[in-house]
């Protein structure tokens, strides 16, 4: 299976709302490594590396995100960089 890279950046109700606990969950399920982190101006950056089929479905989990998240702006981009992640991280 082929590995892809993504950059997420998630904007509206998304901090305080259990954003990147939800993130983790769903990237361990999906055998999915990275980070997740809250920035100081209100928005959740995820960067993301796994099978192709399971980052698609991880990209349709963190666009719902948690019950009480209210998505304003969903962005993604790939990433060309090899990144060797060993987990999925909260930073």
């Amino acid at each position: 299976m082929q590995k892809r890279q993504v950059y997420i950046v998630i904007t509206g109700r998304v901090q305080g709302v259990g954003f990147r606990y939800f993130a983790q969950y769903k990237a361990e399920e999906l055998n999915i490594t990275g980070w997740v982190k809250n920035t100081y101006d209100g928005k959740v950056e995820i960067e993301a590396v796994g099978e192709s089929k399971n980052l698609a479905t991880f990209i349709d989990w963190i666009k719902m995100g948690p019950a009480r998240a209210i998505i304003h702006t969903f962005t993604v981009a790939d990433i060309t960089t090899e990144r060797n992640f060993t987990q999925f991280i909260i930073r």
